[in-house]
């Protein structure tokens, strides 16, 4: 990776605020870019079972490549609430918001100008970490209260890339952060994902309509093609006829944790939710989380439009398995509670792990 002809890519000024490059590296050859255009992890650079170093992470090498594509959340922090809301409105109490309706007739990652395309400010950076914050006004995007955003990426010498996000807030206001790395793990642009083989640790689900809604129940994967409580090759079963494959065009669904008790914000810290391995690379990606809830997304919508830093990217070409609390759960009582009230502390903790 030449990181300095490419940091100049991304060295503009853009909405009044510096935009830049930050390279993460430690002494396992593990690099990782962000810049602070949306938060991004722009490369994802880790070893392979032969030693080699493979970029597992679809995106660009230009600022303005991100700018202009139409795959717009690659590798973003995603927000004020990741993941649907239905019809763009939610309530809380007696009071009725509306957002944009970005996704259909839902809410999609915080709407057309989510957390995914503001600048944040860069507050520390070193070798092996960096802090950025973000504070979105009172009624940005629809959503009430001014919101103060702190994400820290920091990577260490096991090879894990940990997201710590914190939040704090003016008035109560939903609250839903993850990042949207799209992965391959043989390699960003070597095509299918199909062959790769992953682990769900989830015993349920949460079933979606045509739009792509949670329908309110939580139903058991097993007997149906979204069992990967154990391990099993991604494509095996994902153009089965069954009516949430179709509703997902494949899968883009949200699992339950088995990790995450319904009563509790958090766990006590990151509990194992997911694991994947590159079927050709033998690279293993780990995720763990305090979050509930895992999306997982097999890149049912990527067009072959777009080429990025290895290729074109075709559909299925990446999975995604984003941490988060469940979708559409300001209009869902029964779903863990997202709405975070002034006084309170929104922290939340990921991890990706590779080996």
């Amino acid at each position: 990776m030449e990181y300095t002809s490419i940091r100049k890519s991304f060295q503009r000024e853009l909405d009044g605020q510096q935009v830049d490059l930050y390279l993460l590296s430690n002494t396992k050859g593990t690099q990782v870019t962000i810049t602070n255009y949306g938060g991004r992890i722009v490369h994802l650079i880790v070893p392979d079972q032969n030693g080699n170093l493979v970029d597992v992470n679809l995106g660009y090498h230009t600022l303005e490549e991100y700018l202009n594509t139409s795959q717009e959340y690659f590798g973003a922090l995603i927000g004020r609430f990741g993941n649907r809301i239905s019809n763009g409105k939610f309530a809380i109490g007696r009071d009725i918001f509306t957002l944009a309706q970005n996704n259909g007739p839902n809410n999609l990652h915080g709407g057309v100008k989510g957390f995914h395309k503001v600048v944040w400010g860069v507050k520390e950076v070193s070798d092996t970490a960096i802090t950025l914050t973000y504070t979105a006004a009172d009624g940005e995007e629809g959503f009430p209260g001014q919101l103060e955003v702190e994400m820290t990426y920091s990577l260490t010498d096991d090879n894990e890339l940990v997201m710590d996000y914190k939040a704090i807030t003016d008035k109560p206001t939903p609250v839903n952060l993850t990042n949207h790395a799209f992965f391959n793990l043989n390699g960003e642009g070597s095509g299918s994902i199909l062959d790769h083989v992953l682990e769900i640790n989830a015993s349920a689900f949460t079933p979606i309509n045509k739009n792509q809604i949670p329908i309110g129940t939580i139903e058991k994967v097993e007997d149906t093609p979204l069992d990967f409580r154990k391990a099993t090759r991604i494509g095996e079963r994902i153009e089965d006829q069954h009516q949430q494959i179709e509703f997902g065009f494949g899968y883009d669904h949200n699992y339950t944790l088995d990790s995450y008790a319904l009563d509790k914000r958090t766990t006590q810290g990151p509990r194992f939710a997911a694991k994947a391995r590159g079927d050709k690379s033998g690279i293993v990606l780990e995720v763990l989380t305090t979050e509930p809830g895992l999306q997982f997304y097999t890149g049912n919508f990527l067009d072959g439009k777009e080429t990025g830093k290895g290729g074109t990217y075709q559909r299925r070409d990446a999975f995604c398995l984003e941490t988060q609390h469940y979708p559409d759960s300001p209009n869902k009582q029964t779903f863990p509670l997202t709405i975070l009230y002034p006084g309170e502390e929104y922290h939340s903790t990921t991890v990706y792990k590779f080996s």
